[in-house]
């Protein structure tokens, strides 16, 4: 059957961790453990002998190891949560305090010819990624209703569930707000991160598909944007039973753009978000929408996964030089995130493209080609990661005392987080909170010139005069 889903391309690697038993796995890292292959991977007859290496074969081993470990954590709390709903109810509205919302920069009458624009838009969009978060069937006013119109003055446009047809269920949330209070002809599209186990899931599966004309892509990420099983990415899709991102969105922008010539559009998102953000612009490239990616000012992301391979990148690259928008990829300290799926090899490889605005954890930002320990798992970074991890623990709870201010805590579940972050630094590094605190108090040109990572220094500075 899952030949028949993906026909629609020649080449693809699709990982099995829910079929996969653990006997499976371990059969397969012995000796002769490539006849196993099919009991873990779904993949062209053709192309079975690209992955019977130890190499390949050990990388799929751990990501399948990984993913289902995530998911006997994710059973563990669904039910858990479906024990706490038989007690628990509550049909209030949750209450918004407008001052964890604030942008930095709203203050001001800024004007897209300002030097703060850069500054302003990138606070603007980690907040509308962090908004993302929030909960879209919650009583009216919905928290993102609430903030969107209430605290930033702005115009919610849309908050949408999405269907993916790989899951049979809604799993892509997404919402549109236009920018009255600084320049109503901007719309920012904000999608949502990696907000469950599910979604952890997805950015540690190695799955992709190659697509002709521009590279192998994350397979999950196609699925939670609206890949159609069978025919993959049609340009128009006839009828659908269930409304999906990709084809909602962009319909969406096409009749923003007939009723404003002046229409301008910023794509966003944290972690997932930031991947389907990307995804989004790759694919009105790929379907040669001329109209709306000439609408397209920027994209900004932070703690994105990778999205594709090597051919991917260059594609993007180029598409970025056609139509001239901007893409900020943030990445904080050892965040875990952006640097997976791993940049392996040949037929197991991601590649980031365009560069990042590096954040170290004294919210000194950079430029780089390249962000610092690629692939997280080098030796030579391992103290560096605990040291920032304890530093980041120790400073959220010096700052509400330094500031003589509440507003600066930081919240149980962060602190969670936090003490979580000394075990396995690269988790509590990735929470969205920590590129907020990166753009709020951090300090980075404006001007984009990447810095080669070879001069790029592998130490970073701990100075708390920045917070």
């Amino acid at each position: 059957m899952g030949s028949q889903e993906n026909k629609f391309s020649s080449d693809y690697l699709i990982l099995k961790p829910e079929e996969a038993t653990l006997l499976h796995l371990f059969l397969f890292t012995l000796p002769f453990g490539y006849r196993k292959l099919r009991n873990l991977v779904d993949c062209p007859v053709a192309k079975e002998n690209s992955y019977t290496t130890f190499g390949n074969r050990w990388v799929i081993f751990i990501s399948i190891l990984l993913q289902k470990f995530l998911l006997a954590i994710a059973n563990l709390i669904k039910y858990c949560k479906s024990m706490r709903g038989k007690f628990h109810k509550t049909c209030a509205a949750p209450k918004v305090n407008c001052k964890e919302w604030k942008i930095i920069g709203m203050e001001k009458n800024i004007k897209l010819a300002d030097d703060d624009t850069f500054k302003y838009y990138g606070a603007l969009t980690v907040m509308a990624s962090n908004l993302a978060y929030q909960d879209y069937n919650s009583p009216e006013p919905s928290v993102v209703q609430t903030v969107v119109n209430g605290c930033w003055k702005m115009n919610l446009l849309g908050c949408y569930d999405f269907w993916n047809d790989f899951q049979n269920k809604a799993t892509t949330q997404v919402f549109m707000f236009q920018n009255t209070a600084t320049d109503p002809n901007v719309t920012v599209v904000a999608f949502r991160g990696s907000s469950e186990i599910y979604d952890w899931m997805v950015d540690l599966n190695l799955s992709w598909y190659n697509i002709e004309g521009i590279g192998k892509i994350h397979g999950g990420f196609m699925q939670a944007l609206g890949l159609q099983k069978g025919t993959g990415w049609p340009k128009e899709l006839a009828n659908p039973d269930h409304d999906f991102a990709y084809y909602t969105l962009r319909q969406q922008l096409r009749d923003i753009v007939k009723s404003n010539d002046n229409a301008r559009f910023i794509f966003t998102g944290h972690s997932l978000g930031g991947a389907l953000a990307v995804l989004f612009a790759t694919l009105l490239a790929f379907h040669d929408d001329a109209t709306l990616l000439e609408k397209l000012q920027a994209v900004y992301t932070f703690g994105q996964p990778r999205v594709g391979d090597r051919r991917f990148a260059q594609f993007m690259e180029n598409t970025i030089e056609k139509y001239g928008f901007k893409y900020y990829r943030y990445v904080y300290s050892s965040d875990l995130v952006p640097r997976v799926p791993f940049d392996f090899n040949d037929n197991l490889w991601y590649e980031h493209f365009g560069g990042c605005v590096y954040f170290n954890c004294s919210y000194n930002g950079k430029f780089l080609e390249v962000q610092p320990n690629k692939n997280y798992f080098s030796p030579i970074w391992l103290i560096s990661k605990y040291v920032s991890a304890w530093w980041e623990l120790i400073r959220s709870l010096m700052i509400p005392v330094i500031k003589c201010s509440s507003d600066y805590l930081e919240g149980f579940s962060n602190l969670l987080l936090r003490l979580f972050g000394l075990l396995f630094p690269g988790a509590s590094a990735h929470m969205c909170l920590n590129y907020i605190n990166s753009i709020r108090w951090g300090k980075c040109n404006h001007e984009k010139t990447l810095i080669p990572a070879a001069e790029h220094q592998n130490v970073e500075k701990m100075n708390i005069s920045n917070i």
